[in-house]
């Protein structure tokens, strides 16, 4: 695996690992700001980090469509995320997140992105079985509503996730994220000014705390990572590290909201392990056999220009003179493919290694001239002769 496809395998696990911190920060922070005010505190600051980063490749970057991409698959997916969060549990939520994966591979598949292996459903499989573990054997704090809530998130998640592969395409992704971000700022702030009118409740150390680790860890980090990985990979392989989401949301559920931990919970978390492992294994392999199509269509590509450089011996009687080195090079014009080249006119040139190619071009013109410049005497000469 070459260097750069282990930067973007790194850059994909920090985004999972990152993003799974998300619900319980959200968790917490819903206690002082209501979801819409607290998605556009989380957009807007974000985009001022990232907008200020990428500032020199803005232009490049600026369209309707990313704008309108981050306002729906931002914007429209974390408002729905928020308000599902505050009606169900923080095992729930990353229960239902880790089937975000799923859902990126049906719908690359579905609109012919790319199509997983079957290596990689079985993957896809395993990590939400993991998923399926963590969140085993609790019920309390989550409702109907509430599940339906971040199910439709997901759904909008995943569709944002296989559509911004097309919005990374020749964009600096530092630029496009930002872009986004302010796109999803501006989507969220109608929504909260028009519902939601004052804060949920006083803002403790703890809340406030949460929120800024939800726009930087939660946000300018992992978006950043993740979209520079996604614009090096597919979008069902750059979904399928989304699955370490709800293992760092079990985890720090358990840790935080004194949910059970046990040897479920474990099983799960190697479970989707090992599932992102499958799911991402066939994009080492075909990184492996990168190398020999190069190669070959690299001596494909030089045999024309090699044929094309070809120096062709000839005199006015089609030999050389025995005894005499070689310096007649011929100017060859290329036929049709497997046809041989046929020779213009011979020009004596001097031997020399050091002859530039600019040197040559420029011989062989002025022998491509001369025939003209020699007829054009002859006939000079016998209508003079006719005169006379």
């Amino acid at each position: 695996m070459t260097t750069n496809r282990r930067l973007v395998f790194l850059a994909l696990v920090g985004a999972g690992l990152l993003w799974g911190t998300t619900v319980p920060l959200s968790k917490v922070a819903l206690g002082w700001l209501p979801p819409a005010w607290l998605a556009f505190a989380r957009f807007a600051l974000a985009a001022a980090v990232l907008l200020m980063a990428g500032r020199s490749r803005l232009r490049a970057a600026v369209s309707p469509a990313i704008m309108m991409t981050g306002a729906i698959g931002y914007g429209g997916s974390v408002l729905l995320q928020n308000i599902g969060i505050e009606q169900t549990s923080v095992t729930h939520a990353a229960l239902l997140i880790g089937a975000t994966p799923v859902l990126v591979a049906i719908g690359a598949a579905v609109l012919g992105h790319s199509v997983a292996r079957p290596l990689a459903w079985a993957g896809f499989m395993l990590s939400l079985s993991g998923v399926g573990f963590i969140a085993g054997g609790q019920g309390s704090g989550s409702s109907l509503t509430g599940d339906g809530l971040v199910l439709a998130a997901q759904l909008i998640s995943a569709g944002f996730t296989v559509s911004q592969a097309r919005m990374l395409r020749g964009r600096d992704p530092i630029a496009v994220t930002g872009l986004q971000l302010l796109g999803a700022a501006f989507v969220v702030l109608p929504v909260a000014l028009i519902t939601e009118h004052h804060a949920t409740g006083a803002g403790s150390a703890a809340a406030v705390l949460a929120t800024i680790g939800l726009v930087f860890a939660g946000t300018v980090l992992p978006t950043s990572l993740f979209a520079f990985g996604q614009s090096r990979v597919s979008a069902d392989v750059a979904g399928a590290f989304l699955n370490l989401e709800p293992l760092v949301g079990g985890v720090m559920g358990m840790a935080l909201f004194a949910e059970p931990v046990g040897a479920v919970q474990l099983a799960g978390g190697a479970a989707i392990t090992v599932g992102i492992g499958l799911s991402s294994v066939h994009v080492v392999r075909s990184e492996r056999r990168m190398g020999a199509p190069s190669l070959a269509s690299g001596n494909n590509s030089a045999e024309p220009t090699l044929a094309a450089r070809t120096a062709v011996t000839a005199s006015g009687r089609g030999t050389t003179p025995p005894g005499r080195p070689d310096s007649g090079l011929a100017v060859a014009t290329l036929q049709a493919p497997g046809e041989a080249p046929s020779v213009v006119k011979r020009t004596k040139l001097r031997s020399s290694a050091r002859a530039g190619a600019g040197r040559l071009r420029r011989r062989a013109n002025t022998a491509l001239r001369r025939p003209a410049r020699r007829g054009r005497r002859a006939r000079a000469g016998r209508r003079g002769s006719r005169l006379r």
